[in-house]
């Protein structure tokens, strides 16, 4: 992952080492400027990747080699050389600190790894937070994302802010996310009578002799469309050869898919009567899909068809089958669902989780905070791309009822802060005024993860990552929880930390 660079930061690297600057102590920070999506939140994920690239941070010899081909023939060989020796020994992640060559080498790939991670798995949260705590969320858009790795990475990270399963196979594989699917369309358009279902035969759950499954689903139709009031010449009949073609190789995994044709007269009925079918045999369907038309409204009527044939068969738990929805599903969709009321138990999402249309790119930046000691700081006519110099710690302010108010950068130097105590800050964007907060709790945000070479603590599973995710969503205060609208949630510098910035622009200007 070494070459995975902007060039300059190679030319960069050997203006550095010609100058005989590339061994300077020196610090970098990563943060983006401004929420996702408007939000006041945003879940930073990446971590994890960053540190196996920084653990096999190589030049190897054909990476040399290639770079030998794309940087000026007036290089000379001894950067080469140096370039070949290099590794990642004294370099932590996301502030980072070490030689001033490897710091500048390593922003191009720490950035990539972050802002499509951290993106994503904010877009995720934001639909958790929408769907409510009960709904399953399906992580479905692989077909649509920006190839197989920003596929992976959808799966990933909308894991980790709160999705509960993809469609994605290797996904699954890789990062041991629960899978989920069942059927298309097109399986059920490829199928025109009950003379097409091979195998034909399924034995019941406990045992005994095997059963023509599509004899049994046609008789339970017939009472299926006379407590429904449904033509029964309007049943599409290789609609009802699908159901039962699939209820006979997965009998226990049965979900249909009800708007091939048409819901009402021809999908609905044939999966009651598949289902039904199944159930006589000990079997329980899994659920029914729906991926056209008005869903919300759609889903109340396939509700009260479930509760009526449960009550009309005397099968209790038919009423409570799950329904789950797709297509193109969006935050204002899950709002709308919200608004008209449902009876939707799962969503599958795709293109508008896994390529973030409402903002495509995070702004992650990462820039020099220090170096040889002394602080760094970028001066411009946009104040907000000024940065805060010095090698800081980050706080999370807490108040009484646990939710976090307000994120603290402090110098590393400076004490820390202490519950209870009066602090004097500056905000962002309001500098000029002091204000003064007293935190119920304070605590840090900076571990060290990666020094000399090794990963220093054991990295949590994906699993403990979505579980440490979802909680630190839920301790936000409904202010800056909410979507729209959200009350901004501040990030403040100290007295001491503001002092040394109005020096520097000062000095500077």
């Amino acid at each position: 992952m070494a070459p995975l660079a902007d060039l300059y930061q190679l030319t960069m690297a050997y203006g550095h080492w010609r100058a005989g600057r590339h061994r300077a102590p020196a610090a970098a920070e990563l943060f983006f400027r401004r929420g996702p999506f408007r939000g006041a939140f945003a879940l930073g994920a990446g971590l994890a990747e960053g540190l196996r690239c920084l653990r096999a941070f190589r030049f190897s010899a054909a990476d040399v080699a290639y770079l030998r081909s794309v940087l000026p023939s007036t290089t000379e060989d001894a950067f080469f050389d140096y370039l070949a020796t290099l590794d990642t020994s004294e370099v932590p992640f996301l502030q980072v600190k070490g030689p001033l060559l490897v710091v500048q080498l390593l922003e191009t790939m720490l950035l990539c790894l972050v802002n499509y991670a951290s993106l994503v798995a904010t877009n995720a949260a934001r639909f958790r937070l929408l769907a409510g705590p009960d709904v399953k969320l399906m992580e479905m858009g692989l077909r649509r994302a920006q190839g197989p790795d920003g596929a992976l990475s959808a799966s990933k990270y909308s894991y980790i802010g709160g999705f509960d399963c993809t469609s994605n196979i290797l996904a699954g594989k890789l990062y041991g996310i629960p899978v989920r699917g069942t059927i298309a369309h097109s399986f059920i358009m490829s199928f025109t009578s009950l003379e097409e279902v091979q195998p034909r035969e399924l034995s019941p759950l406990a045992g005994g002799d095997p059963v023509d499954l599509p004899a049994l689903a046609s008789s339970w139709l017939g009472r299926v469309c006379e407590v429904l009031q449904t033509p029964l010449e309007k049943v599409n009949q290789g609609e009802l050869a699908a159901f039962v073609s699939y209820a006979v190789t997965f009998p226990r995994d049965f979900q249909g898919l009800l708007d091939t044709y048409c819901v009402r007269r021809s999908g609905l009925p044939n999966f009651c009567a598949v289902a039904l079918a199944l159930h006589q045999l000990g079997y329980r369907a899994i659920g029914v899909r729906l991926d056209s038309g008005d869903l919300a409204q759609q889903s109340k009527e396939i509700r009260q068809v479930l509760r009526t044939c449960a009550d009309r068969f005397q099968v209790p738990w038919f009423g409570t089958i799950p329904i789950a929805v797709s297509n193109d599903i969006s935050e204002q969709s899950l709002e709308e669902f919200s608004r008209e009321g449902s009876e939707i138990d799962m969503i599958g999402v795709g293109t508008n989780l896994v390529t973030c249309p409402l903002q495509p790119s995070l702004g992650c930046v990462y820039k020099l905070v220090e170096v040889n000691g002394s602080p760094c700081l970028k001066l411009t006519e946009d104040e907000e791309k000024m940065t805060i110099p010095g090698t800081k710690m980050i706080y999370r302010l807490h108040d009484a009822a646990g939710h976090p108010f307000m994120d603290l950068m402090a110098l590393e130097k400076e004490p820390s802060p202490c519950a209870g105590q009066e602090l004097v800050v500056h905000v962002l964007g309001h500098l000029d005024e002091a204000r003064t907060v007293v935190p119920t709790t304070v605590e840090s945000l900076h571990r060290t993860y990666f020094r000399d070479g090794q990963v220093r603590e054991p990295l949590p599973s994906l699993l403990e990552v979505r579980n440490h995710a979802q909680m630190s969503l839920n301790l936000l205060s409904p202010a800056h929880r909410q979507l729209h609208e959200p009350q901004p949630y501040p990030v403040a510098i100290t007295e001491q930390l503001h002092r040394l910035l109005t020096e520097l622009q000062q000095d500077r200007r």
